[in-house]
């Protein structure tokens, strides 16, 4: 595995007939990965042709990739992006195993609960958190409302709009 590299998706279909792959994002960093020049697929550097979003996936047409029956064998392969040298943890973004299990606070630092899952939902994700009560509290993963993620102190602060508990 190459150094200085970040997992963002997977290839899961094929769309068209000319080399075109459907890439489940893991990322919710659609601007960055709409300007990438090229992905880490299979221990080879692909030149990106073209990327767009479609249908809450990348459609992204690879250099030297030009059937189905390559577009085919790159089906379940994991797709990888280079971190740029001044790029924060943040702009990276996580992984879901890595919130799991993160204390949720307000901006008062006081505790709401743990994060215990994050749900999918086309638009935005939403944070499962259960309170110390064993209370579900469901949350939207938008910047209005999730402030910071620190996970290297285990912690997500979150501000808490009127109506969200």
């Amino acid at each position: 595995m190459e150094k200085n590299i970040i997992e963002f998706g997977k290839i899961v279909n094929t769309h068209g007939l000319k080399g075109e792959v459907k890439v489940y994002s893991y990322t919710d960093n659609v601007s960055k990965i709409l300007k990438l020049k090229k992905v880490f697929i299979n221990n080879v550097w692909y030149k990106i042709e073209s990327i767009k979003l479609f249908k809450n996936m990348f459609l992204m047409k690879l250099s030297g990739v030009d059937n189905i029956n390559t577009t085919t064998s790159l089906i379940n392969s994991m797709v990888y992006r280079e971190i740029e040298q001044n790029e924060s943890n943040e702009e990276q973004g996580y992984f879901i195993q890595d919130l799991i299990g993160l204390e949720v606070l307000d901006e008062n630092l006081k505790k709401i609960g743990v994060l215990t899952e994050v749900l999918k939902t086309g638009a935005n994700d939403v944070y499962e958190i259960t309170d110390n009560n064993g209370k579900i509290i469901y949350i939207p993963a938008i910047k209005d409302v999730v402030k910071k993620i620190d996970i290297h102190s285990k912690k997500i602060v979150i501000k808490l709009m009127e109506g969200l508990i």
